[in-house]
């Protein structure tokens, strides 16, 4: 017989709001790296850390990467979660050298900012 410790409560399912292209592009990946970006945001809605991820926070505060690796490349979805209404997708692209791309960088950083002034005004009704 077990004996239970602690029990927690799953967390009610927060939206994800997918940024500009951030969908189409995810919808381009191979389809393991689909399943993959998919099981790894279904946790996160449920408060779930993800398996391999980054905080960037030169990107954004709260901005973390989700990292996958195959043998067609280096995947990564951008999102950030700290806002209380939703997580946001704000970029999603595959790497092609080691060093992320500037043009994907500026992509991220233009989305946050116009998450961040959303967030902001939404709270302020």
């Amino acid at each position: 017989m077990y004996k239970i410790l602690y029990m927690t409560q799953p967390q009610p399912e927060k939206p994800i709001y997918w940024i500009g292209s951030s969908l189409d592009d995810l919808k381009e990946f191979p389809a393991d790296v689909k399943k993959h970006f998919g099981f790894e945001l279904h946790a996160i809605q449920h408060g779930t850390e993800p398996a391999q991820w980054k905080p960037i926070p030169n990107w954004g505060t709260g901005v973390i990467e989700l990292k996958y690796k195959d043998s067609s490349g280096a995947y990564r979805v951008v999102y950030v979660a700290k806002f209380r209404h939703a997580i946001y997708i704000l970029h999603s692209f595959q790497k092609k050298t080691q060093q992320t791309a500037k043009p994907d960088v500026e992509i991220i950083k233009a989305r946050y900012k116009e998450i961040a002034l959303l967030e902001e005004q939404y709270e302020q009704d």
